[in-house]
């Protein structure tokens, strides 16, 4: 994909999954009498233990307000805390620190450009798109912005193979789009998008495009400038850093001309009784007090996945997309969603258990019986409802990996989903 995926190098050493296991602390748990299988980090990722010492040193030494104070912790709170934007923007190869803008997550980077930018920009008969594979969180900010300005939102639709339906690009982007919002990576089916014919589209007719990189940003290399978005969000959480913090990157441009989206301390140049000023960006968006420790944290999470190469992280996680969906495919009662080619998905899988005569074990009822053996899945309608809809599903089970697992665990998946089904169908 371009701008997103590299080929794995064939010279570098595969990771060490067994020595990097022990930098997790929460994978060493029992749950039930059982070892962990945490197979639900497309929900939220566990952390390194750098990551989680990084927390603690900067309580116990550098808590300050940043940017307030001309005192020594003021002044090493600020210099860690904009460290730790420089740090994560060269991450995503943002155009300079000043593009990202801390937020608490993806949903709240999302929020500031659907009030910010479109309420600045979006008229009556604008249209929005986005497609049929959105999150909630990159859905029902637009559907905010449609009713306030009066733009029409549009939805480009999912293929039954969980891809986009691309060949309607045409008839859905014209004159009248001025923003199309997709995700990287479906939290759903997989399914990996490749921005180019969107952000082509978008140019064309001279539309902004927000990608929601909160499942593609911790998985696939990404190259903000070389994806040729004009906004990306993404959160901390899911990339082995803590929760409470995320990022939204941004064309420099863009953010400068927009207003900010929260009121308050620290992102003025000066207030009178009726009017003030703000302050250039990223600060202007940046209002309170952030969170410090979280950035801090955020930017060792980044520091550890790139000392482990992204070559070797993809080669592993394209190596575990291939032995799942093997694994999958020759199991019986399962109904497995998205794509079935490993090149064009990540490692998220959605499926339902199916009972003898075809029904569907109910996907929390799979959930909790699996988490007695000590696997953790998710079940639900992963905040993506129109999505779990257009498949016919109320709810689904849904197996998230990363880079810390392992072909056992999707070994003990199997055979756990094979315990389960015959313990409610008998099959």
């Amino acid at each position: 994909m371009s701008g997103q995926l590299t080929v794995p190098m064939p010279d570098r050493k595969a990771l060490d999954i067994t020595a990097l296991r022990l930098e997790f602390p929460a994978l060493g748990r029992e749950v039930n009498g059982h070892g962990l299988v945490y197979l639900d980090s497309a929900a939220t990722s566990q952390k390194p233990r750098r990551v989680i010492e990084s927390l603690t040193r900067f309580y116990e030494r550098h808590n300050a307000n940043p940017h307030r104070g001309v005192h020594t912790l003021a002044e090493e709170a600020t210099a860690a805390y904009e460290g730790a934007r420089a740090r994560v923007a060269a991450f995503v190869n943002a155009p300079a620190p000043e593009a990202l803008v801390f937020t608490r997550n993806t949903t709240e980077a999302l929020n500031l450009v659907a009030f910010s930018w479109a309420e600045a920009n979006l008229r009556a008969g604008d249209e929005i798109l986005v497609t049929g594979l959105e999150h909630h969180s990159n859905l029902l900010p637009w559907q905010r912005a449609a009713e306030r300005s009066g733009a029409v939102l549009r939805v480009l639709p999912v293929e039954d193979s969980g891809a986009l339906a691309l060949d309607e690009l045409e008839e859905l982007v014209g004159g009248h789009t001025r923003l199309i919002a997709f995700s990287g990576m479906s939290n759903v089916l997989g399914t990996i998008v490749d921005p180019a014919p969107l952000v082509a589209a978008a140019r064309q007719v001279g539309a902004v495009t927000v990608m929601d990189g909160a499942q593609s940003v911790p998985h696939l290399r990404t190259d903000f400038q070389a994806l040729g978005v004009d906004f990306l969000a993404f959160s901390g959480h899911k990339m082995l850093g803590p929760t409470g913090v995320g990022a939204l990157v941004a064309r420099p441009e863009l953010l400068e001309a927009m207003p900010p989206f929260l009121l308050g301390g620290g992102m003025v140049l000066d207030v009178g009784e009726q009017s003030a000023k703000w302050i250039e960006a990223p600060w202007k968006f940046e209002a309170g007090t952030p969170a410090v420790a979280e950035a801090v944290a955020l930017g060792e999470a980044v520091a550890f996945i790139e000392n482990l190469g992204w070559d070797r992280i993809q080669a592993h996680e394209e190596s575990l997309v291939r032995y799942a969906l093997d694994s999958f495919a020759r199991m019986d009662g399962l109904r497995l969603l998205g794509p079935t080619e490993p090149e064009r998905r990540g490692a998220v899988f959605s499926f339902e258990l199916l009972d003898r005569a075809g029904g569907i074990v109910h996907p929390h009822d799979v959930a909790g019986y699996l988490d007695q053996l000590g696997v953790a899945i998710r079940a639900g309608h992963h905040c993506a409802k129109p999505l779990v809809r257009r498949f016919g599903a109320v709810a689904l089970c849904r197996a998230s990996f990363y880079l810390y697992n392992t072909e056992a665990e999707v070994d003990l998946l199997i055979e756990a989903l094979q315990q389960t089904r015959k313990f409610f169908t008998g099959a």
